[in-house]
């Protein structure tokens, strides 16, 4: 193989060439592909702080959730021991109310019983006496006192 100027044009050429390309071409090429390799570790570090914040966010929502749960346990305990207050009261109250009806109901009974005894020893006063005034009134012998009370016996 002859070494002749063809080959010695295309070897300054190809420097020539590689000059430019290194002047010219490669900075901005460089350029272009920092500028992209920032862009994408940049990327990457806000994907890891996206998975950082989501962790601390999935750790405050349970930690949330959690005293949520507390709390909802806190009221529904006081709401129980409150409606059995409550309830307690109205038994109390409906005790004492039931007290008073079955006082004031004694106390009428004792009052009914005791207008029938009037009554009744009102009655039995006048068939006394009614009694008295027929004995009186007829001669007393034993056949007309038998009738008598025979008479006094079917009125009762």
């Amino acid at each position: 193989m002859d070494i002749n100027a063809t080959l010695f044009g295309q070897a300054i050429w190809f420097g020539v060439f590689i000059w430019i390309t290194m002047k010219y071409v490669w900075p901005p090429l460089q350029k272009a592909i920092a500028d992209r390799q920032a862009l994408i570790a940049d990327g990457l570090a806000a994907g890891e702080r996206g998975k950082h914040e989501l962790e601390l966010a999935g750790k405050r929502s349970a930690d949330s959730l959690r005293e949520a749960k507390a709390k909802s346990s806190e009221i529904i305990a006081a709401a129980e021991k409150r409606a059995l207050l409550v309830i307690e009261e109205a038994k109390q109250a409906a005790k004492v109310e039931a007290d008073k009806v079955v006082a004031s109901a004694q106390a009428e009974i004792a009052q009914q019983v005791e207008h029938a005894r009037a009554g009744l020893r009102d009655r039995v006063a006048d068939l006394a006496v009614a009694g008295a005034e027929r004995i009186l009134k007829r001669e007393v012998d034993a056949k007309g006192h038998a009738e008598m009370l025979a008479a006094l016996k079917q009125e009762l």
